[in-house]
């Protein structure tokens, strides 16, 4: 008898440790979507936008399979897990793509709890689909359980974003330095709002220290989304009015940080980046790209629902999510961004040479907003929004799941203009409720990098390198890692570590706040450290999704890793990650002007760009001329591209005639074929200026601008050189791809015309 109650209880003691397999099927399949009215293409996993969410329990064994019904193949990474690398779900860096019509198995131990997210890594798939909610529950007996917050009803929250474009042409646009964002976002900063903001002398300054209007953000959108919709009611919670409810939050947008603001009164965040922190109360937060949050909120009196409020940085549009059912309680809109603040602020920080100023070398943790002069409910400058907030306020397809007799009430908006009254979330105030230190006799390592770009160009970098020019950073399992990142940017860079939690050294001490997603903003440098505990391969990138696709990533290699069994040829498979992020992109565009023909299509990567322009005149006596180009950018500014081209041209011209340039060279143009040697350089107000030698021995020199921005819509371009040719010319433009043009040019006399652009 004894024996048998031994032995029983052994069984019910390996039943309770045993640890138990969760299973999720996903099925992953191309869709049509109308989120802006218009159908369009996206990518579905079991019929649904975001994603499934996936729960688990610390302790579960995750059994993840993944089903590709596409006709391209696929990958899924699990941001912010702690599991063996070849599950991290990097494809060419951790295992090979997910191939059209193959089924492949994530298996891997759940060790931590918290808030996370998962989403494709394979190209642009993230942009339209690929993302979703993955939450990690505490076990019953965990010590670190907090009643009161732990045991609050939860909901989780995707914030996302949508185009109706197709985001590899997108990404397209940004490196050709497009306009058409900035036209459908109204932050052109052209001469004209300049002139009518009194910030002229600021645009030209702007302009004369060689940059481009100031933006916070990359891409325009369609619609902002919460949880696959732009407005939604959240589940009732049956709880009285007083009660709290707990949020968990992740920002799955591929480009946009979101402004985070609740009508009910105060948010206290709980946990960041599936981390515990000490609770904190405040009135807004910004979610930087990938970041998590879980905070609770008020829950409302009945009949009656708050407002949660996603804006974007840029304030364009914004995504709600009601707390509550009933009268509808709003948030005050953010007010539109003074850009023309934002400029000024950034010519005092710029040199000529490209280079940041000391001004605001210390700034950290975001405790220093840089954007807050553009920010007109802190600077007291606000605008009047009182349209915007009619158009929000007026009856939609929301209210009418409401109570008929229903109506807004606006009397609690909860935004001040007085900056005092608005408490901000900054990193400095996250504290761990736990001690984080590393261990104390390990090896300490630091390294530094630097945060780089070229927004005219659009390409983004670490120390001026992109990953095709950079090899794996090894590290030791074992050692201390210090990184120190310094944003050299304009742009905020939210770096994310895959399979490692990182120490934020915010002033904290022993409790500094563990997280795997650094939000950094302009001018800021910023301190992380994590032990080196695990194997294998490691990303370290910018998560926003256009800036790694331009280049900004790098690679952690532990020496002496077990090899990949996914990956039978890591040489190869890390090339080919190198050249994901280095890709040529296509440009395009063709003038058809009443008095002839003239365009040019160019091939860019990071240093390479080949261009061809042609012109051909609809008489004989204008002829016809060729131009190509091969040139590698070699200065860290991209502003200097020396080149190899060839010139053809003819032009029938009077018998013996004979054109001289300014040096008195012959320049014959009737029948002309030339090799020669050149360099650009771009010059202050942005002005490209060429100088050329052909193999007999003649010189060009050229200005040239084809860009300026006279209004929200007009562009005015020019052009000059030794050859006495001379062109002037304005584009109105229309739309994405099509623009009305009129110029002048010294060979072809005046016209008009369609400029029809890819």
């Amino acid at each position: 008898m004894k024996l048998k109650l031994s032995l029983l209880l052994v069984l019910i003691a390996i039943a309770a440790n045993a640890q138990k397999v969760v299973r999720y099927d996903l099925y992953v399949k191309d869709t049509l979507v109308k989120f802006s009215g218009k159908e369009k293409r996206a990518i579905a996993v079991n019929g649904q936008i975001p994603m499934p969410t996936l729960t688990f329990t610390e302790g579960d064994i995750a059994e993840i399979y993944v089903h590709n019904e596409m006709e391209e193949a696929t990958s899924l990474h699990w941001h912010g897990l702690f599991l063996p690398n070849k599950e991290d779900g990097v494809p060419f860096l951790t295992q090979m793509p997910i191939a059209p019509h193959t089924t492949h198995k994530y298996s891997f131990p759940i060790v931590q709890s918290g808030t996370h997210w998962y989403h494709s890594h394979s190209g642009m798939q993230e942009q339209i689909g690929m993302y979703g909610a993955l939450i990690l529950k505490k076990k019953d007996n965990d010590p670190t359980f907090r009643k009161g917050i732990d045991d609050l009803p939860t909901l989780p929250v995707v914030l996302s974003e949508w185009t109706d474009y197709n985001p590899d042409n997108v990404h397209r646009m940004l490196h050709n330095a497009s306009d058409w964002f900035a036209i459908k976002k109204g932050t052109t900063q052209s001469y004209a709002e300049a002139i009518k903001k009194g910030h002229f002398k600021t645009k030209l300054t702007n302009e004369w220290k060689r940059m481009l209007a100031m933006d916070v953000s990359d891409v325009y959108y369609d619609k902002f989304l919460i949880n696959g919709k732009n407005e939604s009611v959240a589940p009732d919670f049956k709880s009285a009015a007083g009660d709290k409810v707990r949020l968990r939050i992740s920002n799955a947008g591929a480009s946009s940080y979101f402004w985070l603001t609740y009508a009910g009164g105060k948010i206290t965040v709980i946990a960041n980046d599936g981390n515990d922190v000490e609770p904190v109360e405040v009135d807004r937060l910004i979610i930087g790209v990938s970041e998590t949050y879980d905070v609770v909120l008020t829950i409302p009196a009945d009949k009656t629902a708050y407002e949660f409020l996603a804006t974007p940085e840029d304030r364009t549009k914004s995504a709600s999510l009601y707390i509550g059912n009933g009268i509808k309680q709003l948030v005050s809109p953010l007010p539109k961004l003074n850009y023309f603040e934002g400029m000024k602020m950034m010519n005092d920080m710029m040199n000529m040479d490209g280079t940041m100023n000391d001004m605001g070398m210390d700034m950290s943790l975001q405790k220093m907003d840089m954007n807050t002069v553009m920010y007109p409910e802190i600077t007291g400058d606000i605008e009047k929004n009182r349209k915007k907030k009619a158009e929000r306020e007026k009856p939609n397809e929301l209210s009418k799941t409401m109570d008929r007799d229903d109506k807004t009430d606006h009397s609690n908006h909860t935004m001040s203009s007085n900056s005092s009254d608005i408490t901000t979330l900054n990193y400095s105030m996250l504290k761990s409720p736990t001690v984080t230190t590393l261990p104390k006799d390990a090896p300490v390592r630091e390294l530094h990098f630097e945060l780089t770009g070229n927004m005219s160009r659009y390409q983004w970098s670490m120390d001026n390198k992109v990953l095709a020019e950079s090899d794996k950073i090894l590290i030791k399992k074992g050692e201390n890692l210090r990184i120190v990142l310094r944003n050299n940017s304009m742009m905020r860079h939210p770096m994310h570590l895959h399979g490692h939690d990182f120490r934020v050294l915010n002033g904290q001490g022993d409790y500094a706040p563990l997280k795997n997603v650094l939000d950094i903003m302009p001018m800021e440098t910023d301190v992380i450290e994590f032990n080196a505990n695990t194997d294998g391969d490691w990303f370290f990138h910018c998560h926003i999704l256009y800036h790694m696709m331009a280049g900004m990533n790098r690679v952690f290699s532990y020496e002496n890793s077990a090899p990949n069994p996914l990956l039978p040829n890591k040489e190869w498979a890390y090339k080919k990650l190198q050249r994901e992020s280095n890709g040529l992109h296509f440009m395009a565009e063709n003038d058809f002007a009443t008095n002839g023909n003239d365009g040019r299509a160019m091939l860019q990567n990071t240093r390479w760009s080949f261009e061809t322009e042609w012109r051909l005149g609809y008489h004989a006596v204008h002829g016809y001329e060729t131009e190509t180009h091969i040139g590698r950018y070699i200065d860290k500014n991209q502003w200097l591209m020396p080149f190899i081209g060839f010139d053809w041209r003819y032009r029938k011209m009077g018998r013996n005639e004979i054109e001289k340039n300014v040096f008195g060279q012959s320049n014959t143009k009737d029948k002309r074929a030339v090799l020669s040697l050149g360099v650009n350089y771009t010059l202050p107000l942005l002005v490209v200026a060429q100088a050329e030698v052909s193999h007999d021995g003649n010189v060009r020199f050229q200005l040239m601008r084809e860009d300026i921005p006279v209004s929200k819509r007009l562009r005015m371009a020019f052009m000059v050189n030794t050859d006495k040719e001379y062109m002037a010319g304005l584009k109105y433009i229309v739309g994405k791809n099509i623009g009305i043009t009129t110029h002048y040019d010294s060979d072809m006399g005046a016209g008009f015309g369609v400029n029809l652009n890819y």
